[in-house]
């Protein structure tokens, strides 16, 4: 493992533990109301375009598992947003 491999792990534990937090208190709260769903279609998109990019030769792999549990998580968040964006509007 060379020196850019382990500051790309180190890069994406960090990333990993930055964004788990809030994405799991989404989930189990169903509270979408402070997400704005242009701004999270954007780091949604952005997340699967850095898998593609990581998987690219040289594959980058801590690029492409930190993209990945972001993506899954963006995905989740995304389907909660819109069933409380639609239970809003039928009220």
């Amino acid at each position: 493992m060379d020196v850019h491999e382990i500051f790309g792990y180190i890069a994406s534990v960090c990333m990993i533990m930055g964004y788990m937090p809030q994405a799991i208190t989404t989930m189990r709260t169903r509270d979408t109301e402070g997400i704005a769903m242009p701004t999270f279609i954007m780091l949604g998109l952005g997340s699967v375009f850095f898998v593609v990019n990581g998987l690219l030769p040289p594959v980058n792999m801590p690029l492409v598992i930190t993209n990945v549990i972001t993506t899954v998580c963006s995905v989740i968040i995304f389907g909660i947003k819109l069933q409380n964006d639609r239970k809003r509007r039928r009220k």
